[in-house]
């Protein structure tokens, strides 16, 4: 009887080992889109520029706050991840410096996806990484909405930053965004519009200037919240609105407001607005596009 338990208990020891290993061999595929303006150490629109004498120093400690990403995304299981450089040129992250296990979308297809571009419905999570508060947001770092033209981006009635408008993307092919790293108004703006999501902070604006983390400092948090937001992925949705959409876009100036109204669906709203509506959040992702 003794041994015949022994076998039994030996045998639901492998069952358990089985199962375990079997969990862990499941696939979970990362998407992380990576812009500039939030990495810690970033500052001034010089230190984004491709022109900028700094630019050098700040493209490196981009790819470093990616690599910390990729890295906790690795330990936590990750099998596929996919980065997006989202900044500027599209051209920022240095290759030969990024994670190896990691592969990396460079430059501009000039298609609607923009900064999301490579995602699709087989992704597990979106992690958006040196993001900025939305155009006008005091104490924020270089906020701006995906132009200087843009005074302010709304989707159905909601004030949108860029990782508003790309949840919105990720959303719409079911995938939840986990997690976020830049400076403190991004952050709390982006958990007013999901509801659940992990933050990292790297620094706080401070009027014009802004307190950083050392960006030693910042990758360590960065590494350690993106652990902490993978390792219950259920607990997050996809971010969506629900049809029709209404787009509403308000320039800095009535001339480009007067040209947007030009595109087939669009409406002027106000003396420097243009909205525009339909039911295929795709149609929504063109004209924005084209207003840029």
């Amino acid at each position: 009887m003794k041994k015949t338990l022994m076998i039994l208990l030996a045998l639901v020891l492998s069952l358990g080992t089985f199962v375990s290993a079997t969990a862990q061999k499941k696939d979970m595929k990362v998407f992380i889109s990576v812009d500039m303006e939030g990495v810690s150490g970033v500052i001034h629109w010089e230190d984004v520029s491709r022109t900028g004498k700094d630019y050098e120093l700040f493209r490196k400690l981009m790819t470093l706050e990616t690599n910390a990403t990729i890295e906790g995304a690795l330990e936590m299981g990750a099998t596929y991840i996919l980065v997006r450089d989202a900044h500027g040129s599209g051209r920022n992250i240095l290759p030969d410096l990024l994670h190896s296990k990691a592969d990396l979308i460079r430059d501009w297809s000039s298609g609607p996806l923009e900064m999301m571009e490579g995602i699709d419905e087989t992704f597990d999570a979106v992690i958006l990484i040196g993001y900025h508060a939305r155009a006008n947001t005091p104490n924020a770092v270089l906020d701006h909405t995906m132009t200087g033209a843009f005074y302010n981006v709304t989707l159905n009635g909601k004030p949108m930053p860029e990782a508003g408008i790309n949840a919105f993307i990720a959303g719409n092919f079911g995938v939840p965004v986990v997690m976020i790293a830049g400076d403190e108004a991004i952050c709390q703006q982006c958990l007013e519009l999901f509801g659940k999501v992990v933050t990292a902070p790297v620094k706080q604006g401070v009027g014009n200037a802004a307190r950083m983390l050392h960006p030693q400092k910042a990758q360590e948090l960065i590494k350690k919240k993106t652990k902490e937001a993978l390792t219950k992925l259920k607990e997050y949705k996809p971010f969506k609105l629900n049809p029709p959409y209404t787009i509403e876009i308000t320039y800095k100036n009535e001339e480009r407001a007067e040209k947007a109204s030009w595109i087939p669906g669009a409406k002027r709203s106000g003396n420097t607005s243009v909205s525009f509506t339909s039911d295929d959040w795709m149609e929504i992702l063109r004209f924005f596009l084209f207003t840029m």
